[in-house]
């Protein structure tokens, strides 16, 4: 088996994910996955699509990702590693990986500031006096 690639996005992460043949490693930006996020739920959520199609342990996984917080780029990873699955073997992984969710973009977005107010919705206090 080649090397595969898949793209993951979540918020302002991006992960480019390649999927090999291989023992388990996954490595993020050249780090551990067990350096690069220390929080296990971080590291539970970049393992689900692993768990969900029974393949912990038969691919390395190299990963680039850049932008985001840790939450983004986690589930940025999540989404680029079952695009990767589906790419490798699409009748055997995707029922599995669809009812789970994990190759839904989740599309929200920080709105963006507006002029003349403190954030996106809030308003400065109106003073009717």
């Amino acid at each position: 088996m080649e090397q595969t690639h898949a793209l993951g996005r979540r918020k302002a992460a991006v992960a480019r994910v390649y999927l090999t043949a291989g023992k388990g490693n996954i490595t993020i930006n050249d780090r551990a996955l067990e350096n690069y996020f220390p929080e296990d739920t971080l590291r539970y959520v970049v393992n689900q699509p692993l768990e969900v199609t029974g393949t912990a342990g038969q691919f390395d996984i190299q990963v680039t990702i850049c932008g985001g917080g840790t939450k983004g780029q986690a589930e940025a990873i999540r989404l680029g590693i079952a695009r990767a699955l589906c790419e490798v073997d699409k009748e055997a992984y995707r029922p599995a990986l669809k009812a789970a969710g994990f190759l839904t973009r989740d599309a929200r977005e920080v709105e963006r500031k507006k002029p003349g107010q403190p954030g996106a919705r809030r308003r400065f206090q109106f003073s009717k006096r």
